[in-house]
């Protein structure tokens, strides 16, 4: 953002503290239009052909644009991770209602990481982990892909589901 002595294009579209348009001005024509209202002049738009500046209190106007970028920061939501976590030995209704739960969070586009965790003698059947998450793998196609296999990490196993697009 330039204000005032910063802008270095020759002439300017200058935009009045109201909004009205004024026309294509020297620019220093414009900083002295803006010194005369006790404002500055801001360059809204460098691109553009002359540059586009606007008369207004600099201070405020950096006020409205971090305010305008913490709320698209607010209403921006990029795939969180969600994680469901469960044991070797869910029944089959408990299953179900975790994967309703996949269903939802997969539908409002997160990532969904399925954890089952072993304790005591269940570490030594790794392989009944590894059946209820494949299990859970051929459930979900119509939905999300699965990120590779399921992987091991100490006492516990995990798998991946991308929502698909």
């Amino acid at each position: 953002m330039r204000v005032n002595q910063r802008i270095t294009a020759a002439q300017v579209r200058l935009i009045d503290s109201d909004g009205t348009q004024i026309g294509i001005r020297p620019t220093h024509e414009a900083i002295a239009m803006a010194r005369s209202k006790g404002l500055d002049l801001i360059e809204i738009a460098p691109q553009a052909t002359p540059p586009v500046c606007k008369i207004l209190d600099s201070s405020k106007f950096k006020y409205e644009q971090d305010k305008k970028l913490k709320e698209a920061r607010k209403k921006q939501k990029s795939g969180m991770l969600k994680e469901i976590r469960m044991r070797p030995s869910i029944g089959v209704h408990d299953l179900d209602v975790k994967l309703r739960h996949v269903e939802e969070f997969l539908k409002e586009h997160d990532k969904v990481r399925i954890t089952v965790v072993f304790r005591g003698r269940e570490n030594q059947h790794k392989d009944i982990g590894f059946q209820v998450l494949m299990s859970i793998a051929q459930k979900l196609p119509p939905m999300a892909i699965a990120e590779g296999r399921p992987s091991t990490e100490g006492n516990r196993m995990h798998l991946m589901f991308i929502p698909k697009k």
